[in-house]
């Protein structure tokens, strides 16, 4: 946690149960830091080369830093130059559950924005200009992630209902 970091952002530890999520910008202005908040709620962008996790090799999992939710392992991640952590898939496959992808036509460019599908929290940008095997450069910004050492979690998947009687 960093010296400007609330204390009472939850997804420090994990994903954050359903019934804890924000319902009001209010709400995710109070739990995240002012980066992280315009990052992942006015879509944001870090200054390039200054992110926390841009040169990071460590062994782990990023997840989003509104909901706690998997996005990233560090077997995906690769240094590519562009000043922003960047990674050639989200944890469950390039068409998987926990990244949505959005057209943006803003300033003047036509991209493919990337959100955490569970929050709607903003992340960054995807492009084709990545590394074998899928070719793609997921650009993240720091602000809108953090890092869990304690392994490569894979995505919650809920408990199968009990069987029908």
């Amino acid at each position: 946690m960093t010296a400007d970091q609330p204390a009472q952002n939850p997804a420090l530890a994990g994903r954050v149960p359903d019934e804890e999520m924000p319902r009001s910008l209010a709400e995710w202005q109070a739990r995240l830091t002012p980066q992280q908040f315009m990052v992942t709620r006015q879509k944001a962008t870090d200054r390039a080369f200054v992110g926390e996790y841009t040169d990071t090799q460590t062994p782990g999992t990023y997840r989003c830093i509104c909901c706690g939710e998997p996005l990233f392992r560090s077997d995906e991640k690769f240094h590519s130059g562009c000043g922003w952590p960047s990674f050639t898939a989200p944890i469950d496959g390039v068409k998987g559950d926990t990244i949505a992808e959005v057209h943006d036509k803003s300033h003047g460019m036509i991209r493919t924005e990337v959100v955490c599908r569970r929050c709607g929290g903003h992340l960054g940008h995807v492009f084709n200009d990545g590394p074998p095997p899928t070719g793609l450069r997921y650009c993240i910004n720091s602000s809108s992630i953090t890092f869990d050492d304690r392994g490569t979690a894979k995505p919650a998947v809920p408990p199968a209902p009990p069987p029908a009687k």
